[in-house]
């Protein structure tokens, strides 16, 4: 697969990762990272939100002592040499941990990868081993006071020394994720009078660094956010990380990596949230019976598990692709770090559409975690207000969500315009045919292959507005933002819908579920979701750029492609629920 290639390519089961072939290696070290958060982490949520001292450093240094730290890292520079996909699986784990798991993956993601991926032999050799082990801890310094999602226009600048042996650094930097703590920073600036950044290791002992107190955020607390200045600071010429100019583009890839990261550790707060949820239910009583006994909260804790389980099928599946791009671009003779940064960049508009969906997912989730607490919610003394406050960075963090549709929309046109992907290709034969397109035909057709025949219909729309658009704006089309959000969310209703088909079909012929009508539930309520969804998107895209009988063609083509016998939902989320809480936690 290519990235993108799922608008016009059909997938098999066979062809897709799920979550249930995971061997025992990886869950062993997936339940490790969770053994560690419960039993070191988890007593001390508390104390890591009021700020105890030296509490949270701490934390990391244990957790690099049992090398959780470098699960990425080879082998030859301390860590465990561990593949993407069991990578992954870890952070899931590590993402029930709150400010703990944002301090966790800013020091094994943007604050190590930069070096792993772009260091030279000599930067990796002296500062991987340290960062594997949690000795020093890192920090990932890009953001400024003007320059947030426009990154290159940063200030901070850096000058090269007289002697020629140093670059002169000045500048400050903001919301930089364990600024207070950190010892080796990752800082991004212009050197001379470039127009674009290149990037620097900087040690945070450096005389001329000074910070500003911890900032007082809404949510994730227990993490350290600061300011950091640079005044006149010193930086080694041989600790200019890749080369002179490259800094943009670290920036941006390590950012799509960022992305598809949190898709999986999201999945470990929605797993705490819905454990929350199904528990306080089924012990709180209300007019003489068990919140969980009620339809509207069945249909909360439904909806719950369908989020999770539909994120969880399409993060993995990315993921797995991402890793044979790995595999293929190693066995082509790229070193490591261009096989990981190559094959991340090619799923970019998939690790994008994951952090939207993830993000927004557990969004869902912990907001309704406090609704079926009710008042006992609202209290800070109940766990669902810190699931709440915590979860709503998600969708500023890697990249603003809006940016990050933008992205979809725009890196898949893209794909299709250079020919990558047959996008325009299968565009323009389904254009030719468009007066022969029908309704799905429910009637003699096996459960699957209805299934399909949906997911092929909604792939009809995505494919018959990229070619029109395209020929209406052409350039101008990025100034569309609101109809490029829409293309967006298409492509990510789409990706999951199918992502989660494939899965519970391979479940059923692989027979790795006694249960599967239950999954069958969870897939049909998603796509009678996803249709819906379908149907507003398009109507409210064409509506916005066609107009007379282009516009009344176009719709009446988008009907016919989003129609769908309606289903119970009702009893299929009752269902789910049911078993929710009978096994009283997130089994599926």
């Amino acid at each position: 697969m290519k990235g993108g290639e799922y608008l016009v390519k059909n997938v098999l089961p066979e062809d897709i990762f799920i979550p249930e072939e995971f061997d025992e290696e990886q869950l062993m070290i997936a339940q490790t990272c969770e053994d560690f958060i419960e039993t070191e982490v988890a007593p001390h949520f508390d104390a890591l939100d009021e700020h105890e001292e030296g509490l949270m450093p701490s934390l990391l240094k244990k957790a690099g002592e049992m090398g959780l730290l470098g699960i990425a890292i080879p082998e030859e520079y301390g860590g465990f040499g561990q593949n993407f996909l069991t990578n992954m699986k870890a952070n899931e784990s590590i993402g029930s941990a709150y400010s703990f798991s944002v301090a966790f993956m800013a020091h094994t993601g943007i604050g190590t990868l930069p070096l792993l991926y772009y260091g030279n032999e000599e930067q990796k050799e002296k500062y991987l081993p340290r960062l594997a082990t949690g000795e020093w801890l890192a920090a990932y310094c890009l953001t400024e006071p003007g320059a947030g999602s426009d990154a290159n226009a940063g200030k901070t600048k850096a000058v090269l020394s007289e002697d020629g042996k140093h670059y002169i650094l000045n500048g400050q930097k903001m919301w930089i994720t364990n600024g207070g703590f950190a010892d080796l920073l990752t800082v991004f600036a212009k050197i001379d009078n470039d127009r674009v950044l290149s990037a620097f290791l900087v040690e945070s002992s450096t005389e001329g660094i000074t910070m500003n107190p911890e900032e007082n955020k809404m949510g994730i607390k227990g993490s350290s956010t600061r300011q950091i200045f640079f005044n006149d600071v010193k930086v080694p010429v041989e600790n200019l990380l890749g080369r002179r100019g490259e800094g943009y583009r670290i920036a941006l890839n390590i950012l799509h990596i960022g992305r598809i990261k949190l898709g999986a550790t999201v999945v470990g707060g929605m797993r705490r949230a819905i454990n929350y949820s199904v528990t306080y239910a089924g012990e709180r009583k209300q007019f003489g019976s068990a919140l969980a006994e009620f339809g509207a909260i069945k249909h909360k804790l439904a909806e719950q598990v369908i989020r999770t389980f539909s994120t969880e099928s399409a993060v993995y599946r990315a993921s797995k692709d991402i890793q044979d791009e790995i595999e293929r671009l190693k066995a082509e003779g790229k070193n490591y770090g261009e096989a990981n940064i190559g094959a991340v960049s090619e799923f970019e508009p998939e690790c994008a559409l994951l952090k939207v969906y993830g993000s927004e997912s557990l969004d869902y989730i912990v907001d309704e975690l406090v609704q079926i607490y009710g008042g006992m919610g609202f209290s800070a003394e109940a766990p669902a207000d810190r699931s709440y406050r915590d979860s709503r960075i998600n969708r500023i963090f890697e990249g603003t969500n809006e940016i990050n549709r933008l992205i979809v929309a725009d890196a898949q046109l893209k794909r299709g315009l250079r020919h990558k992907i047959q996008l325009m290709e299968k565009a323009d034969e389904l254009l030719k045919k468009m007066d022969e397109i029908e309704p799905v035909n429910p009637q003699n057709k096996s459960y699957y292959a209805l299934h399909h025949a949906y997911v092929e219909q909604l792939k009809k729309t995505i494919l018959l507005l990229y070619p029109v658009l395209n020929e209406k704006f052409k350039k101008k089309l990025v100034f569309e933002e609101e109809i490029m959000i829409n293309i967006a969310n298409m492509s990510m209703y789409l990706y999951v819908l199918e992502s989660t088909l494939l899965r519970v079909e391979k479940l059923e012929k692989n027979g790795l579920k006694t249960d599967i009508s239950v999954y069958h539930d969870i897939l049909d309520v998603l796509m009678q979701d996803v249709m819906y969804h379908f149907k507003k998107e398009t109507t409210e895209a064409v509506s916005a750029f066609l107009e007379g009988e282009e516009k009344q063609k176009m719709l009446e083509t988008m009907q016919k492609l989003t129609a769908f016998e309606p289903l119970n939902t009702k009893e299929a989320r009752r269902r789910i629920a049911n078993k929710l809480i009978e096994d009283e936690r997130y089994k599926f």
